[in-house]
């Protein structure tokens, strides 16, 4: 009876850590905000306010909508078709969601840059260059890269599993395909599409980096303009108003999409996706090497293109990196950003590992940790320039007056990365067979010794997997950073940024130099990840 007793106070502690941390990092500077917005005399401009609100939802719509049409063709493809090259190329359409936000929208300035390949084709066709930089078409045009494989994932792992055999039923009664499609295929979607299109719209709503670099100084969303009344203007209680209207926004979309990510539990009698998979007939094989040709394309080329400037006049610009051509000691070579980045990396690893593994114990031993779950979504469901903001406004006192230090920063970082690492443990600790858990019980083990001999050696992949998204999370966080680093203490995205923003072939092709660093550790990142996974949790 007191084993038990001690078992259950063992099971309640395990909440402590993690609790105290989301107190401390994320409910404190959100009471910050809330105070410092009281003063609403520092907003003078309604009807910027409104044009503002309207460009940042117009542009996730139509961002969303863009995004939806591009993938839906993605989604049937990998749901219902086998063709050669189909795992690479669902792995590849994976790859620009876990890329940094500056890294895509470097990519895309040298795509639509007037240095860009298609560019030099006009020149030498004697036609006249574009410059699409600064555009909403831009702005679009990366949204949709950095979404695209939502839609393909969440919908064609969902249409993967649907019977074929109601629309054949459709199709025996004389129905068309596109009709059969339209009344059986589609309404069974909706769920799915919901979600995948909910999930976008948030994703492209409190967009920054993108907007930031290739919007340039005509377009804002609340996000970029939350940075703007921050780092330019010094208006700290507009920024708190701005910050707290878009959380507002981005907690009550993240609601719905909960409540809908629910209705994906289908009452259907479903079939294994492999054997619903066929290979393409001679008509539909056309369409469909025609659209994954235009996929790898789309894909393809931002990066290619990045990854080619980078190596112009013989590699010098990796050589750069490690130079201080102006000798001056204000100077900050890019090598150092890539120390700090590294270290900051390794401490938020450390870190999200130390409270998320307690999390995962705790959620999986709890009856009712449902609450406490919840509790640990809610920064996802906070722009990480909010949380910046909310960083300023709290820790800007003595005796913790942590402004400019790189313990905000890890606070951040974690605070980031720890529903990553939860999300990654959780499902591996559900798996553990409790048999296994009681016959060590029962053999006198205590529950520490539980956890080393059974519950360690059966989830070290997802251990591991969680470490390297932390990292890699870490690695490529660019909002929060933004706003609560030193000038003499950048990490890569923000190296990378302040290049972009230099004249000169050289610092172009530094920052284009360690973009490409960053796409190489968080590709190797994101294959070691899906290597780890157990095979029938592998998406696509």
């Amino acid at each position: 009876m007191r084993g038990q007793a001690h078992r259950s106070l063992g099971r309640e502690l395990l909440f402590l850590p993690p609790l105290l941390f989301l107190l401390l990092a994320y409910f404190y500077p959100l009471l910050r905000m809330l105070q410092v917005s009281a003063q609403w005399g520092a907003l003078t401009w309604p009807a910027h306010l409104g044009r503002l609100i309207g460009f940042t939802a117009g542009q996730a719509l139509l961002s969303t909508l863009l995004t939806l049409l591009l993938g839906l063709p993605g989604a049937a493809a990998f749901a219902r078709y086998e063709f050669p090259g189909r795992r690479w190329l669902g792995l590849l359409t994976g790859v620009p969601f876990v890329l940094p936000t500056v890294v895509v929208a470097a990519a895309f300035n040298a795509v639509l840059g007037p240095r860009s390949p298609l560019n030099a084709l006009l020149l030498t066709l004697g036609l006249p260059t574009l410059d699409l930089r600064y555009s909403l078409a831009a702005i679009l045009m990366a949204h949709v890269f950095y979404n695209l494989t939502l839609v393909i994932r969440i919908v064609g792992t969902f249409w993967a599993g649907l019977d074929e055999r109601l629309v054949e039923a459709a199709r025996t009664l004389g129905a068309s395909p596109l009709r059969a499609w339209v009344t059986v295929t589609l309404p069974l979607l909706l769920p799915a599409l919901g979600a995948a299109a909910l999930l976008t719209f948030i994703f492209c709503f409190t967009s920054f980096g993108v907007v930031l670099i290739l919007g340039g100084p005509r377009f804002a969303t609340l996000e970029v303009e939350i940075y703007r009344q921050t780092v330019q203007y010094l208006n700290l209680a507009a920024a708190a108003v701005l910050a707290l209207i878009q959380l507002g926004f981005t907690l009550a979309l993240t609601l719905i999409y909960t409540r809908l990510q629910g209705r994906l539990t289908r009452p259907l009698d479903l079939r294994q996706a492999e054997g619903l998979r066929r290979h393409p007939r001679r008509g539909e094989a056309l369409a469909l090497y025609a659209y994954l040709t235009l996929l790898l394309a789309g894909i393809g080329l931002p990066l290619l293109t990045l990854v080619l400037r980078s190596l112009a006049e013989g590699g010098q610009y990796y050589l750069a990196l490690f130079e201080n051509p102006r000798r001056s000691l204000f100077y900050v070579p890019p090598v150092t950003a890539v120390r700090n980045s590294l270290s900051l990396g390794l401490a938020t690893t450390a870190l999200a590992l130390l409270l998320g593994l307690p999390a995962a114990l705790a959620l999986r031993q709890h009856q009712r940790g449902w609450l406490f779950d919840a509790l640990l979504m809610l920064p996802l469901g906070t722009s990480a320039v909010t949380l910046g903001l909310g960083y300023l406004l709290s820790w800007n006192r003595p005796p913790l007056d942590l402004r400019g230090s790189p313990v905000l920063l890890g606070m951040a970082h974690t605070l980031v990365a720890l529903p990553f690492v939860v999300r990654a443990l959780l499902p591996a600790l559900n798996a553990i067979r409790p048999a296994l858990h009681e016959a060590a019980a029962t053999l006198g083990a205590p529950p520490g010794r539980v956890f080393w001999d059974v519950d360690l050696p059966l989830s070290w992949r997802a251990l591991l997997v969680g470490a390297l998204f932390a990292f890699t999370i870490s690695l490529g966080e660019f909002s929060a950073t933004a706003l609560l680093t030193r000038p003499d203490w950048p990490t890569i995205p923000i190296a990378i940024y302040r290049f972009l923003g230099l004249p000169g072939a050289a610092n172009y092709g530094q920052a284009m130099a360690m973009a490409t660093l960053l796409i190489a550790v968080c590709v190797l990142v994101f294959i070691v990840s899906e290597g780890l996974r157990p095979p029938e949790s592998t998406p696509l």
